[in-house]
Parts: C-alpha cells; sequence; structure tokens
C-alpha cells in the first residue's frame, strides 16, 4: 500500500507536481541559483495572442475601464493647485467569477482539459477558487478546491466562508481545513489520489493569464485619453497580479508606465499563526502575503515560482484596513460601483498617489472585484468586533494590525507608506544564498535580473551576506 504519511508524501513531491502540471522544471535549471525564468514562461506557457483567444471562448476579457469622475473631482478639492490625477479603474468583476483571477484560472482549466486531466485542483481561500470552479464548470470538468479556513476554535472568516460558498456554487467540491501545514500535505495527497491538474497560483499558465488584463489596461487608457497611464496601481498578494499586469503593460509598449505595488499594512500578524490567522479582517492583498512571496517567491507550490514581483515593482506602498473600508464605501456612493475590499486596496492608494500628481497625469487602478455576502465591509468589521479589536473612526495613522481599525474621518487623511524596496532586495538576496551558495557568474547576473540591480551591486551585496555568516 502507498505511504500516505506525512514525511512521506512530502518526499513524493517532486513527481507529484511533475506529473500535475505537464512541466518538467529541470529543463530551466542550472544547477545553482540561478534558473532560466523568460525560457520558462516562453516554453511552459501560452504567448499573449493564444491566451486572449482562450479567454474569449468563456467570455473574460475586454472587461470596462471607467472613469472615476466624481472621486477625482474630490480629490482635486483636497490637493494641492495643480495637482490631482485622472483616476481610472478596470472592472475586472465584469468577469464570469467576479474577479481577475478569472483570467489567471483560464489558461491552467484549458490546458488541463487539452491535455486529458479528469479535473482541476486549487488550494485557496480566495477569489481564485471560484475563478477556477467557474472555468471548470464552462470546460465539463471537476474541480476540488482545498481552503485553510479555521482556526483551532474551528471559527472562520466571514469572507472565507463566503469564497467556500461560491465555489460549490460553480460544482466544486470544497475541502476546508484549519491553518497550518496540513494545507500542502492535503492538497499533494489529493493530486496523488486523483490524478487531476495542479492548477496552481504560481505556474506560468496562471501569470500568462494575466498579462492580458496589463495590455488592455494600456490599449484602454491609450483609446480612451490618448496616452498611455502615468502609473498603474496592483495590488500586491502573493506577487502574480503585479507580475502579469507588468508583463502585459510591456507587450502593449508601455515602457514608461510605473507599476505601483499596493498592500494593506498587516506588519506583525503572521499568517500561519493560529493566534493571528483571524485578526485580519480580509484574506488578501496585504503584506503578510506581498513581503514574503517577494522576497522568497519559491516558497509555493511548484519547484519555481513564476510570480516574481521584485523584477516589475517600480514602487511599493501600503495602506491601512481603515482606509480601505472608508474607500469602498467611497466608491459606492459617489460612483455608484460597490466592490470589494482587495481591489479597493489599490484604489485606497490611487487616491493618495493623484493628490501628489499633476492633474494632466493618469493613474489606473488596475482591477476590481465582486462583492456580498462575507465579503462586504459590514460582515467584516463586525467579525473584527467579535475578535476584541477596536473599530472606530480617526486618524489612519493610529491604525494597529490585529488590535485597531481606524476609520478616516474625511478623505484627506488618506495617504501611503512606502516600503523600501531596496531593503526587500537585500532580503532576497540573502534568501537566496541561505544554502550558503557561493552565487557564480550566472547566479549574478539572474539576481540583478530577479532584484532590477547592476550586477555589480548584487555581488557587493552578495559578499557582504556571505562574509557576515
Amino acid at each position: 500500500m502507498r505511504d500516505t504519511s506525512y514525511q512521506a508524501v512530502m518526499a513524493r513531491r517532486p513527481e507529484i507536481i511533475r506529473r500535475a502540471t505537464t512541466i518538467d522544471y529541470c529543463e530551466f535549471e542550472s544547477g545553482s541559483i540561478a534558473f532560466d525564468y523568460e525560457k520558462m514562461m516562453r516554453q511552459a506557457a501560452y504567448d499573449i495572442a493564444e491566451v486572449a483567444a482562450i479567454q474569449k471562448e468563456t467570455a473574460i476579457g475586454a472587461t470596462p475601464l471607467i472613469e472615476l469622475k466624481n472621486i477625482t473631482r474630490l480629490v482635486r478639492q483636497i490637493a494641492p493647485q495643480g495637482k490631482g490625477a485622472r483616476i481610472f479603474l478596470k472592472d475586472e468583476a465584469a468577469n464570469p467569477s467576479g474577479s481577475f483571477k478569472a483570467r489567471r484560472a483560464s489558461v491552467s482549466v484549458y490546458h488541463a482539459c487539452k491535455h486529458g486531466y479528469p479535473g482541476v485542483i486549487a488550494a485557496t481561500s480566495g477569489n481564485f477558487g471560484a475563478a477556477i470552479a467557474s472555468q471548470a464548470a464552462m470546460r465539463n470538468l471537476s474541480s476540488i478546491i482545498i481552503q485553510e479556513v479555521f482556526d483551532s476554535r474551528g471559527v472562520c472568516q466571514p469572507e472565507i466562508m463566503e469564497k467556500g460558498r461560491a465555489c460549490e456554487a460553480y460544482g466544486a467540491e470544497v475541502l476546508q481545513l484549519s491553518v497550518g501545514p496540513e494545507l500542502f500535505y492535503m492538497f499533494l495527497l489529493v493530486l496523488e489520489e486523483t490524478g487531476f491538474f495542479n492548477a496552481s497560483l504560481y505556474t506560468p499558465f496562471s501569470i500568462a493569464g494575466i498579462e492580458t488584463l496589463g495590455k488592455e489596461v494600456a490599449e484602454q487608457t491609450k483609446q480612451y485619453v490618448g496616452c498611455y497611464p502615468d502609473a498603474v496601481v496592483v495590488t500586491h498578494a502573493g506577487g502574480g497580479n503585479v507580475t502579469g499586469t507588468a508583463r502585459g503593460l510591456r507587450h502593449a509598449g508601455c515602457d514608461k508606465t510605473k507599476v505601483i505595488g499596493a498592500s494593506v499594512d498587516l506588519s506583525g500578524l503572521h499568517m500561519a499563526s493560529d493566534n493571528d490567522f483571524n485578526r485580519k479582517s480580509f484574506t488578501t492583498g496585504h503584506t503578510g502575503f506581498g513581503v514574503p512571496f517577494a522576497t522568497n517567491p519559491d516558497r509555493v507550490d511548484v519547484p519555481r515560482n513564476a510570480a516574481r514581483s521584485l523584477r516589475y515593482l517600480d514602487r511599493y506602498v501600503t495602506v491601512t484596513q481603515g482606509e480601505v473600508f472608508y474607500v469602498t464605501e467611497m466608491l459606492a456612493a459617489l460612483e455608484g460601483i460597490e466592490r470589494g475590499p482587495a481591489g479597493n486596496t489599490s484604489l485606497a492608494a490611487a487616491i493618495a498617489l493623484a493628490k501628489q500628481m499633476s492633474q494632466e497625469e493618469v493613474i489606473v487602478v488596475q482591477e476590481t472585484e465582486y462583492t456580498g455576502a462575507g465579503k462586504h465591509p459590514s460582515p467584516q468589521l463586525t467579525f473584527a468586533k467579535a475578535n476584541g479589536i477596536t473599530v472606530r473612526r480617526g486618524m489612519p495613522t493610529d491604525n494597529v494590525p490585529g488590535k485597531t481599525i481606524v476609520i478616516p474621518e474625511n478623505p484627506g487623511q488618506i495617504s501611503v507608506k512606502d516600503i523600501d524596496l531596496d531593503k526587500m532586495r537585500y532580503s532576497y538576496i540573502r534568501n537566496a544564498l541561505s544554502q550558503n551558495l557561493r552565487p557564480n557568474l550566472a547566479d549574478i547576473e539572474f539576481l540583478a535580473q530577479e532584484t532590477r540591480l547592476l550586477p555589480a551591486a548584487v555581488e557587493e551585496l552578495a559578499n557582504q551576506i556571505m562574509s557576515e555568516k
């Protein structure tokens, strides 16, 4: 009989993943730190024209770009004279499952169908699960979604409950687990038992699916205002959204458009902690994912992560939970558009950034997500209060993750806080050298591409890190 102990299943991980992805990651490896990222993206996935055709088959993409005229007018009232960029919103809630994750799911499910897999599996507590289930239903495949749902008290966040309901509505089997290391073990075990396709968030298929979003943002903005956007703000979690959008912008020729990542500041909360799990009020777009995945991207369910945000970020900022909730209500009240918190993380940042930009400039909020049930601010704030978190009005700078959510009293209080990208680059290089490998010339060049530093600067940092060990 097959050994299904934790140790045995984890030992079989390379073979399980290879059979479940059709990707031989060894083909791209160098035997050291470096691997051929662009070759992996070219050979393992599909080009952007093929992806657009695949997505058209299931009504994905061509989502509207909406100018937020009322919010722009408000921003100009509180900005310095001559400041207040035009703010546009890419409404990804128009996709079949209600978020940009439909793009991310589309290529994986298409590929699974093409290669004869009986179904697809994804480990996610977010919108990606609903997207996978929706796409699988359209292509007549089975789907299993594995969610990290409960803390040790058996308490589940309302947003995760809503997403589980959405997955089941699309016909998926949903396996719900407590927070902890059992998630990845169960994921591998079910992959092995079913022979289903691994619809991971971090394969080239997933990232290629987002490239069409970046390309559409560029083309629609140019059609609307006659030029490419000056800045695109992307909610940053695991890095796939930033990576795919930036690659799509480059496909369209947006070499000067700034890619700005935005996360909710949840510093001090550990995402794998049973104690901290329910002290965050929504499940994605926060620093608990954005920082560790950017600085150590290969800590995922495939050997090499195709989401590598440090290659593309020009700036990385944070906002507070209270600001996101405030802006969620602002979007509904001023623009008549009710959307969920993940996309509104970027909108909160865009409002603060627009105040610093000239009125001739254009800033695009790259995505929205559907809202309702547990994804709405009301149940999320009620849940926060039930977990001992104080919710009050005041200065957002008084927000304390896991203890206090401070809702702004007026839009002039919305601001951003920059995260030092150079410190993140240093952390990335330190993590890359954690196995005490002495980097060769190919490794130095790879790390330079990963961090957008000059090779000489990488070599200097690498020597410094190695000398400290």
